[in-house]
């Protein structure tokens, strides 16, 4: 049994959280926080690259699949890759609050309350390892 778990744990890409209260809700449960992250993914180059170089590693979803509650407000360009209407309003009232500038890629770090703890505008300028480190060293210290 737990050799089935493990293979679905690897085979399984981590979860990405629709619904930014729901995200509280488990941020609240779970006591971890949020990492909410604004990507224009088929039009915006930095954040191709920064779901590619970081959010897809394995570095970072062995980190995240146990630390964090994960949330993409995604803003597609192209009609083929237009997110559901309400998804669409959920992240644009998202951005209205946490990205009123339109910074694309945006990430921040955010407890169950709402409030910002870290944010980085584009790609991180370190590598992954170094970033992963810079996250956990947030998410210790707001336990």
């Amino acid at each position: 049994m737990k050799t089935i778990a493990l293979l679905l744990f690897f085979i399984i890409p981590i979860q990405w959280e629709p619904n930014f209260e729901h995200a509280k809700e488990l941020a609240k449960e779970k006591n971890q926080l949020i990492l909410l992250n604004f990507s224009g993914s088929d039009w915006c180059v930095p954040c191709i690259g920064l779901r590619k170089e970081y959010l897809e590693t394995e570095t970072f979803e062995n980190f995240a699949a146990e630390n964090l509650i994960l949330v993409n407000a995604d803003f597609p360009r192209k009609k083929k890759n237009t997110v559901p209407t309400e998804q669409m309003k959920r992240n644009e009232a998202l951005a209205e609050k946490y990205n009123q500038n339109g910074a694309f890629p945006l990430t921040l770090l955010i407890n169950s309350e709402g409030k910002v703890i870290k944010s980085w505008e584009g790609k991180p300028k370190v590598t992954v390892e170094k970033w992963v480190e810079e996250i956990q060293t947030v998410c210790q210290a707001n336990k």
